[in-house]
């Protein structure tokens, strides 16, 4: 328990380095307005009730978020091309360079951390996030199964 807790603080500093990098943008996104364009960037083409369900949040507030997304010139939303009723959202050419823009920010504020890291400390780190990724893919619980 005392490791997860010392693991949860790393990872308390790697989302606040996520979210400075993140604001430091052009234009300032909420961590729910990144993640609804990283979905979409993922599966193009989603409608609002699969976005929602993906976000694990009800329609009307997912439909707010794209109401805001949309108004930053962010995505777009599209006619279903052979579904007359089914409206489709989809990132625009600026909601792409702003998410390249996000990555990258966080890539060189990353970067610099693990350049002042012990070398083998850092290959330790990577080896561990490989071992976590793999445990991800292989079905590990998430928060809601595993309890206190």
């Amino acid at each position: 328990m005392a490791r997860a807790l010392e693991i949860a603080d790393a990872v308390e500093f790697l989302t606040h380095l996520w979210t400075v990098a993140a604001q430091g943008t052009s234009l300032r996104l909420s961590a729910h307005q990144l993640r609804a364009l990283r979905v979409l960037e993922e599966e193009p083409g989603l409608n609002l009730t699969a976005l929602a369900e993906r976000m694990e949040m009800g329609p009307p507030t997912a439909s707010r978020l794209c109401d805001r997304v949309e108004a930053a010139g962010l995505m777009e939303r599209v006619l279903h091309p052979r579904k007359r009723r089914e409206v489709q959202l989809r990132l625009t050419g600026h909601g792409r360079q702003m998410l390249d823009e996000v990555a990258s920010r966080r890539a060189h504020a990353l970067a610099a951390v693990l350049t002042a890291m012990d070398p083998r400390a850092r290959e330790s780190l990577h080896r561990g996030m490989l071992g976590l990724l793999a445990a991800r893919d292989r079905g590990a619980p998430d928060a809601d199964a595993s309890g206190p």
